[in-house]
């Protein structure tokens, strides 16, 4: 199956190969007739991983058997529809691909759609598939769904079994998944995961990292908040965090993928390039230094939310504007970080439900839980703060 391509017509820069079925379900069960779009980064047996790279792909061997995430969606009754694109080796969060360029945002086209997440988030998204499944590590499940109007669950850190999964840095790499309503997103992780261990009793927010965002998406939480009596807290992150958690993701991702890619000089787009040149620098000795001060903002974090959903802006712009250009990404994605990188040094799970800003533009709020509470996540979700779909953050009804 190693040589099945791509059937005619499709559009390369969401989909690497498609099926009717690629795969069929295993078993029938609640999800049967659903449609997933598989992330470049899961092994699906008879293909390999390619990983956003062409050059990559062809080296690999074909997959001997299904990622652990993708064996328990067919045995739920779920298809798997295609392998969807991704960002080279996951390491951003554009949404765009050296080899494949870069997909149309459905929901904004003159917006970028965000990754790495991206191929299964714009086939989930113009209703290609039904399930987008992905990979969260800084954000790539949350912020393409943000910026393409859909519902998206990073799941806690460890509760899905990564096996069959390329990783990136296992520190911060978690399975999750994209749907284009809550309901869905709650239905697939009570057939993907176990009973929750916790639940989430209320709702807390700091106005400072809020503030991280643009005023408009930072006003949005705020209304939420009143609305859910969330509790004031002061979570303080310290710019420290985020420098020790990029820190902490490089030095794995060229543990991981180091090698290949000194052996391949060129290959990869400048953007993901430069992360690999930067990530080629970082030593053992400051590797161990940022694993302490990561340890320490766990402890912060976890104490600090408690049983409660920590809300606050998914994103902190709307969708930069594909005009303009690796310089204004970069920006938005550095600011973006701030806010992404508190689930991941935590290993907390995370529910973005889609918003629109006041000129129309696909945004997100994330509630941000307790370890365990995944699925108790969702339906707060659901019960609280959903909005109606095109809903605006000035509607009188919105958070």
């Amino acid at each position: 199956m190693t040589g099945v391509a791509a059937e005619p017509g499709i559009d390369t820069s969401v989909w690497r190969v498609t099926g009717s079925p690629l795969v069929a379900a295993t078993a029938a069960g609640p999800l049967s007739g659903r449609i997933v779009a598989v992330k470049d980064l899961f092994a699906v047996a008879g293909f390999p991983i390619g990983a956003g790279v062409p050059v990559y792909q062809r080296e690999q061997p074909a997959a001997p058997r299904h990622a652990d995430a993708v064996a328990r969606l067919l045995s739920a009754g779920a298809q798997v529809g295609g392998i969807a694109r991704t960002d080279e080796f996951a390491y951003s969060l554009t949404g765009g691909n050296g080899g494949f360029g870069m997909p149309v945002n459905p929901a904004a086209p003159d917006r970028i759609p965000g990754g790495s997440t991206s191929g299964p988030a714009v086939a989930v998204a113009r209703g290609e598939a039904d399930i987008g499944l992905g990979t969260d590590t800084a954000g790539s499940i949350r912020v393409p769904a943000a910026y393409q109007g859909l519902w998206g669950i990073r799941t806690t850190s460890g509760r899905v079994d990564t096996s069959g999964l390329l990783p990136l840095a296992q520190s911060f790499d978690t399975v999750g998944w994209l749907a284009r309503d809550g309901a869905t997103l709650a239905e697939i992780a009570d057939c993907v995961l176990g009973a929750d261990t916790a639940a989430c009793t209320g709702f807390a927010v700091d106005p400072a990292v809020c503030g991280y965002a643009d005023p408009e998406l930072a006003a949005v939480v705020g209304r939420a908040a009143d609305r859910l009596d969330a509790v004031p807290v002061d979570l303080r992150p310290a710019d420290s965090w985020l420098v020790a958690f990029r820190i902490v993701q490089a030095f794995e991702a060229w543990r991981n993928h180091g090698e290949w890619v000194a052996a391949h000089p060129g290959v990869l787009e400048p953007e993901v390039a430069d992360r690999f040149a930067f990530a080629a620098t970082v030593t053992a000795a400051q590797a161990a230094a940022a694993r302490e001060v990561l340890a320490a903002a766990m402890v912060t974090l976890r104490s600090t939310i408690g049983d409660r959903a920590l809300l606050l802006p998914t994103v902190a712009t709307p969708p930069p504007p594909r005009a303009g250009g690796p310089q204004a990404w970069e920006h938005a994605r550095a600011r973006t970080l701030r806010l992404t990188c508190l689930a991941s040094i935590a290993g907390l799970p995370a529910v973005t439900v889609p918003l629109r800003s006041g000129a129309g533009i696909p945004v997100g709020l994330c509630l941000l839980g307790a370890s365990g509470t995944d699925r108790s996540l969702i339906r707060l979700a659901l019960s609280s703060v959903a909005v109606p779909a095109g809903g605006s953050l000035h509607s009188e009804d919105r958070p």
